[in-house]
């Protein structure tokens, strides 16, 4: 992490499916006082909010793709660069799922940098698991190998639980992203640089939280200000914006599978939902958790 933050930066390091797209987009409405109103400094959530964790190409290695967040023109001719590294900017965002000790929190000699960490309902996140494994593209898919599988829905009712819920409990190819993973920020929810929030604490009282994350972050909110951000976080307005395809604009694989200009990882419309809590309730997911 120490090769691509400086002091003052932001990790949304939350849970996976446990708000971390949300959180993202609300952190830059933050970021800017909710002016960015159309949007401009924010077209896709990996352009302006990146994962560096994600690996964007079957080819090349993570120092190929490091400088290529550097060098990439996007096809309207802006530089890649000047979206997630704005010089208006107080402070970056960056996305990830690890958690202590992958992200040094307390590293002595190290960065300063602030880490935000976010719980959700087990039963949530699986479900939410779920969608999300069915929202992805055939691009991305045939690129990956058929990974994540579509997920029928009428196997929500049967005895045997989805391909979602199998890789995410202990021992799947998944359960790094939410077994443990409270359990390793925990120890460290009172350091100053660390902020540990819940899914549903958010959802009950947005505007409460979006003031709890803006002293976090240091950023002052008038009044005005404050009530424009909550409304940009709130679900609908999220899910009008449509600026969550996740684009992929370093992969450089040369075999036809992924146009880095037009190709997204999830379909249209498809990742923001009901952001509910305590949706969860498919009969299957309650059985296998128990």
């Amino acid at each position: 992490i120490d090769s691509w933050t400086k002091d003052g930066d932001l990790v949304v390091a939350t849970g996976a499916k446990s708000g971390t797209t949300w959180m993202l987009y609300c952190t830059h409405q933050i970021r800017t006082k909710g002016t960015d109103l159309d949007d401009e400094l924010y077209p896709d959530v990996s352009l302006s909010t990146p994962w560096p964790d994600l690996r964007q190409s079957r080819a090349g290695n993570w120092a190929e793709q490091k400088d290529r967040f550097n060098t990439t023109i996007l096809p309207d001719g802006r530089p890649l660069k000047d979206l997630w590294d704005h010089p208006s900017y107080p402070f970056r965002i960056f996305k990830s799922h690890y958690a202590p000790p992958e992200l040094p929190v307390t590293k002595k000699g190290g960065k300063k940098i602030k880490y935000m960490a976010m719980a959700r309902n087990g039963i949530d996140v699986a479900a939410s698991m779920t969608t999300f494994y069915s929202a992805h593209t055939d691009k991305f898919r045939n690129l990956w190998g058929g990974f994540p599988p579509d997920i029928d829905e009428s196997s929500f009712d049967s005895d045997e639980p989805p391909a979602s819920v199998k890789d995410s409990l202990p021992g799947g190819v998944l359960s790094f992203l939410y077994f443990g993973y409270i359990k390793r920020w925990w120890e460290y929810r009172n350091e100053p640089n660390v902020i540990l929030l819940h899914y549903s604490d958010i959802r009950r009282d947005l505007k409460g939280g979006v003031k709890r994350i803006a002293d976090f972050l240091e950023v002052d909110l008038t009044p005005k200000q404050l009530n424009a951000v909550t409304e940009r976080c709130g679900i609908e307005h999220m899910r009008k914006a449509n600026k969550f395809l996740y684009a992929m604009p370093l992969n450089e694989d040369d075999d036809g599978l992924w146009d880095a200009e037009k190709d997204h990882i999830v379909r249209s419309g498809s990742f923001v939902k009901k952001g509910g809590v305590g949706t969860g309730t498919y009969s299957n997911y309650a059985r296998t958790v128990d």
